[in-house]
């Protein structure tokens, strides 16, 4: 581990009210998922951002439950061979809760779920198809999905579901894979889930982290793989240790270098690119242009 964090790693805390005061929005958003028995993302991941997309009235909401089939070395979400069955409702329960939010747009995403036949994709579809139902298809729908072990019919049943924005995260270059991610991903496997949803005819999208020991070159040559598949939205971010148990931090990337890749990621034409230190797969900031984007696109 490098000897200290830059100053510049800093999330503000949760913006909690005292018990003999109203609650903000934070605590509102935190009770309504509590209510319904909702998993984030947010929480379950440990994501810096969350006291600012909490407060501004949006979550990642995780479905599939909490615990993950696969064992990714960057993770914090709890794995088993064997988790607990999906609950049937949930997509009914968590479209629901998700529409009384009153966004525009709302990412949802999930464990790996191995242990599916499909990997989960029909427990999305029936969520995104509850989604659009109940906002009269105004509400946006973000995917943000595992690769379904590299089973292409899952990501067509998914992809033609009336979502928005089909997303799947390649995490790093090609060199680093078997070392940061479960021996059940590949870069391979993951290029071919995105050019697959592509065909479909969906905005994709995928997102790196760096600090893991990457170099500048292999960056660069996974950003031109992407385009060459036509991916829409590439996002940078900080790779930050959840625990003393996972992968080490190798570097903290200066802001200058994010700059770098995302000035090049414009220019290597991608319809947007995030990039910052603490930038998420499931960015505020990026929720905000896809809107405009899509909308504007869809005149």
């Amino acid at each position: 581990m490098p000897p200290s964090r830059p100053r510049y790693f800093k999330a503000p805390a949760p913006p909690r009210a005292p018990a003999h005061l109203p609650p903000t929005s934070f605590d509102g958003m935190e009770a309504g998922l509590r209510s319904l028995s909702l998993v984030t993302v947010c929480e379950e991941a440990q994501c810096p951002n969350i006291g600012e997309c909490w407060s501004g009235g949006t979550a990642t909401v995780m479905l599939l439950g909490d615990t993950c089939t696969r064992g990714c070395q960057f993770c914090a979400v709890k794995t088993s061979v064997a988790p607990p069955p999906p609950d049937a409702f949930e997509p009914l329960r968590a479209a629901g809760e998700i529409v009384k939010w009153g966004v525009d747009y709302v990412v949802l995403t999930s464990v790996d779920r191995d242990d599916l036949p499909d990997g989960g994709a029909g427990h999305f579809r029936e969520t995104v198809e509850n989604i659009k139902s109940a906002s009269g298809g105004r509400m946006l729908v973000e995917c943000l999905v595992s690769d379904f072990a590299g089973n292409l019919t899952s990501v067509d049943h998914l992809a033609k579901a009336g979502m928005d924005v089909y997303a799947h995260n390649v995490e790093t270059v090609p060199r680093l894979q078997k070392y940061v991610r479960d021996p059940k991903a590949n870069y391979e496997q993951s290029m071919r889930t995105l050019a697959r949803a592509k065909r479909a005819g969906v905005y994709t999208k995928t997102s790196l982290m760096l600090g893991l020991g990457e170099r500048d070159e292999e960056v660069e040559q996974v950003m031109r793989d992407l385009r060459e598949i036509g991916v829409d939205v590439v996002t940078f971010g900080q790779y930050l240790r959840p625990t003393e148990k996972h992968l080490s931090v190798v570097e903290y990337v200066s802001e200058e270098k994010f700059d770098y890749f995302r000035e090049l990621g414009e220019r290597m034409g991608f319809r947007y690119v995030a990039s910052g230190p603490m930038v998420r797969s499931s960015y505020k900031a990026g929720e905000y242009f896809l809107t405009n984007m899509i909308k504007k696109d869809r005149g």
